[in-house]
């Protein structure tokens, strides 16, 4: 595929080749009647540390494959700036992202439903889109599907250390999980994750080869640049979105859609996007001179976010990937294992074990997930520490605080202002001291006494809801799942800034006719667990919805 321009018109227009727009671009070219573009603003999935799995390390922080975005600095991580990784090449975050097959739990769906009032998105009714491009190690069932192009396997590997965690959280009174992906997905085990015989197994890999680039309708640009959507005015006063403009890397060119139009930039991108066409709060357009076609608050708000709050603990013992890549030697042991059997740390989605559990009784539902990982460093990207160690990273699953996305200028070539607003609210503070209990809590049993686990980070001498509140902000990092910022929900929220079908509204009342967003950012609450895969169910619906208004 080349940025060679063989039309200038198109059915339909795909932007950005990421989780959604990868599946979108897929099912959309699947009509030969229909042509399709898809455009990325990134280069082609063909970097080898994007296809091993613990290549995340080389792919986070490299302008090769992500956009290197970072935040504001943030009054609920006591000033700090964070690092905002997103993917920026061919299947997006997918292939940055941690690999893990994760659903979320029935009552996040219902609650969309309740938000939207459209039962299309209750539990019942987005299960089979999940099925529907499934291809489940173990085979189908009732709550699983196989055959599909999504892969989704059990990982290559254990640790003494994690098991012994997985105990010790049982003992913690965390029940046992084989599968976080039935509804509820309370309980302890080893994440299912995308793989493919030890290989990531990213959404371009699943939907863009080899079936559409054999299509003849199918046409992709890469290093393209999305400037703006051209909306123009019906004669009845409507608004219609009838293409894109794009960068091609030489010239500025017009794109025509003559069907739809179907933005899948992701939570930071599809914002940006809008704000940039004149879509979004009429304050901030007219600060950077942009003309207002459509007044929509919502555009940049509602940032959601599950804010990891990593625990180191010191033991003795057992192996860490530590100590195994800590010499030249154990590095050509790994090396080999993966060139050979295509397992052991190379195989590594950057965290193995979860746990999913409440922070206090209080809590009807688990509102807390872990990530426990054989290893432990400052951040990701830096050195791993000398000492054996495993990290026990754990996020509130459902936060109140709310962020937002905003152009900082009307260049498309300016990254927008990033403000997550962390720790904004007094529960998500109380949530973040109980879980730090919870995380303790779990370290203490008998299970893992015998590797004599010592609170390296942040410290035993923190105890107060106080201090471990302000402690979060101090240790705190992202887990890289930011939704809701283009939010659908019901006519009368006037935050929301697309209809249950995922159109966007033009703030009279109506939708602008031939524009989607089919993203996280259409999110109106974060799921409870690892993003990716719900977006991919939305975007199966979103497929099926676009098919079907086309039809009529």
């Amino acid at each position: 595929m080349s940025n060679e321009i063989k039309s200038s018109s198109f059915e339909y227009i795909v932007i950005g080749a990421g989780t959604a727009g990868a599946l979108m671009a897929n099912r959309l070219s699947a009509d030969k009647q229909c042509r399709v573009l898809l455009i990325e603003a990134g280069r082609k999935d063909d970097y080898h540390w994007i296809h091993i799995p613990v290549g995340y390390l080389y792919c986070i922080g490299n302008p090769r494959t992500d956009w290197l975005y970072t935040t504001e600095p943030d009054v609920g991580l006591n000033g700090r700036t964070l690092r905002y990784p997103r993917g920026k090449t061919l299947g997006g975050c997918s292939s940055i992202n941690g690999m893990i097959y994760m659903r979320g739990q029935a009552r996040d769906y219902d609650q969309w439903a309740a938000l939207t009032g459209d039962d299309e998105w209750r539990w019942q009714n987005v299960l089979p889109a999940f099925k529907q491009h499934e291809d489940y190690y173990l085979g189908a069932d009732e709550l699983h599907g196989a055959g599909g192009e999504w892969r989704v396997e059990k990982q290559r590997l254990r640790w003494d250390i994690l098991d012994a965690f997985a105990l010790a959280a049982q003992e913690a009174g965390i029940p046992h999980s084989s599968d976080f992906n039935r509804g509820s997905n309370e309980g302890v085990g080893y994440f299912q994750v995308n793989q493919n015989d030890g290989w990531r197994w990213n959404t371009a890999k699943a939907f863009l080869r080899p079936t559409c680039y054999g299509r003849p309708n199918f046409e992709m640009w890469v290093n393209a640049h999305m400037t703006k959507l051209i909306v123009e005015t019906q004669i009845d006063g409507s608004q219609r979105c009838t293409g894109v403009q794009v960068w091609d890397g030489h010239e500025m060119v017009t794109v025509q859609a003559t069907q739809e139009v179907v933005l899948c930039g992701g939570s930071i991108g599809s914002p940006q996007v809008l704000q940039l066409s004149g879509i979004g709060p009429a304050d901030l357009l007219l600060q950077h001179g942009i003309p207002v076609l459509a007044d929509l608050p919502g555009v940049g708000a509602n940032l959601q976010d599950h804010l990891q709050i990593r625990a180191v603990f010191k033991i003795n013992g057992a192996p860490t990937l530590n100590v195994l890549a800590s010499s030249m030697l154990g590095k050509a042991r790994i090396g080999l294992e993966y060139l050979t059997k295509r397992s052991g740390p190379m195989s590594m989605a950057p965290s193995q074990l979860g746990a999913f559990t409440r922070s206090s009784p209080a809590h009807e539902h688990p509102n807390l997930e872990f990530h426990v990982q054989p290893l432990s460093l400052d951040a990701f990207g830096e050195p791993l520490h000398s000492f054996p160690a495993f990290t026990a990273s754990v996020c509130n699953l459902n936060p109140t605080s709310r962020g937002t996305v905003r152009i900082k200028s009307n260049r498309y070539q300016d990254a927008p202002a990033i403000a997550p607003n962390y720790l904004s609210t007094d529960e998500d503070r109380k949530v973040a001291a109980d879980s730090l209990r919870v995380t303790r809590r779990i370290a203490a049993q008998p299970a893992l006494a015998k590797y004599q686990p010592e609170e390296w980070k942040p410290g035993t001498q923190y105890q107060s809801d106080e201090e471990l509140a302000r402690l979060a902000g101090d240790i705190a990092t992202t887990i890289f799942h930011p939704v809701g910022t283009t939010k659908m929900g019901a006519d009368s929220d006037p935050m929301a800034v697309l209809d249950s079908r995922l159109r966007v509204r033009d703030g009279r009342g109506g939708v602008i006719a031939g524009l989607r967003v089919v993203d996280a950012g259409a999110m109106p609450t974060i799921t409870s667990g690892n993003t990716n895969s719900p977006t991919l169910m939305m975007a199966e619906k979103a497929a099926g919805w676009v098919r079907a208004d086309a039809r009529e």
